[in-house]
This record gives C-alpha cells, sequence and structure tokens, in this order.
C-alpha cells in the first residue's frame, strides 16, 4: 500500500509475468467526466511505462482527494512516487 494526498495505490502479487491494473475513479472526488477521463488516462499512460518493474503484481489506484484543472504535473508526480516505492517493496519482499 502506498499513499499520499492524492492517490492511494494497493498492490498484491498476481503470480503471472505480467503486471494489471485496476481503477477506482469516483464521481464523488472527481465529478466531471471530462477530469475523471482525463485522470484515467493520466494512471494509464503512467502505468505502462512502469509494467517492467510492476510485472508479477495487480496494482489498484484509488483517487484520495478531489482533483483539478491543472493538477496533471503533480498527478503524474505522484504517481511517480508510488511506482517507485511498490517496485522497492516488490524487490525486497521478493529478496527475502
Amino acid at each position: 500500500r502506498s499513499a499520499d494526498s492524492r492517490f492511494v495505490v494497493l498492490a498484491r502479487p498476481n503470480g503471472l509475468e505480467i503486471c494489471r491494473l485496476g481503477l477506482a475513479i469516483s464521481g464523488r472526488r472527481v465529478q466531471l467526466a471530462v477530469m475523471r477521463n482525463l485522470v484515467k488516462r493520466i494512471v494509464r499512460e503512467s502505468f505502462r511505462h512502469q509494467q517492467d518493474r510492476l510485472a508479477g503484481l495487480d496494482v489498484v489506484v484509488l483517487v484520495q482527494k478531489p482533483v483539478t484543472k491543472g493538477d496533471e504535473r503533480r498527478l503524474r508526480a505522484s504517481l511517480e512516487g508510488h511506482w517507485k516505492k511498490i517496485a522497492q517493496c516488490k524487490n525486497s519482499s521478493s529478496a527475502s
């Protein structure tokens, strides 16, 4: 589990050699459909760039607080931190 003010990211081993992504972007947190779709696109794009690091995990991303126009850069930076933390946890648990 990795969390900050923008996202909660949950990860669990899946026993496969691929990683899978689940999104829970609620209308309560991101009211406009246009913004919800933008957040989903940002998460998917970021996830695609990290697939090699996250192989063998199922990942679910939840939005923590309301998102507004202009938050795109902060969302990407937040996700990068989550992917890094999850990859480190994965590597440390597989080394045990």
